[in-house]
């Protein structure tokens, strides 16, 4: 789901428009109606994923506590593995243009169809396809290093 919400993305859907509509009010139009509260999703999105972090700190925290618990161990394996390749995908992220970050975003994370993009975007169609291939092939590129470098 978007951005990795997982499982809590009807959670974060749900509070996503709750939010939405207590800030209605501020919706001045410069964006599709459907671009601004992707906005909002994508920022509940990032909370969670925020408070995800802290939730498996205190798992590996409770982990090292009782090393007898392989249950907890797994669990605190498997979300730190997560964790890490989802910071790793941001961090390579940060590092494109700011176009080829644009476009990624659109299509990928906020799941955006390619005419949507071009409609968010105000760039032509071509442009929309190449750049988007170009940056999957820097983004690509940026994961690869980074995996040598630290892995």
């Amino acid at each position: 789901m978007l951005l990795g919400a997982g499982s809590d993305a009807e959670d974060v859907i749900q509070e996503a428009f709750v939010k939405g509509y207590r800030k209605l009010s501020r919706y001045r139009g410069e964006s599709s109606f459907r671009a601004w509260l992707l906005a909002i999703v994508a920022n509940e999105t990032r909370n969670l994923h925020r408070s995800r972090s802290r939730r498996d700190g205190l798992v590996l925290r409770a982990a090292a506590a009782n090393p007898e618990s392989e249950v907890a161990e797994d669990a605190a394996v498997g979300s730190v593995l997560a964790a890490e390749r989802r910071a790793a995908l941001v961090r390579a992220l940060r590092l494109l243009p700011v176009k080829d970050r644009e476009v990624i975003v659109c299509r990928f994370f906020l799941d955006l169809s390619e005419e949507e993009t071009v409609t968010m975007l105000g760039w032509p169609r071509g442009t929309v396809k190449s750049r988007t291939s170009r940056a999957l092939a820097k983004l690509r590129g940026l994961l690869d290093r980074q995996e040598v470098h630290h892995g």
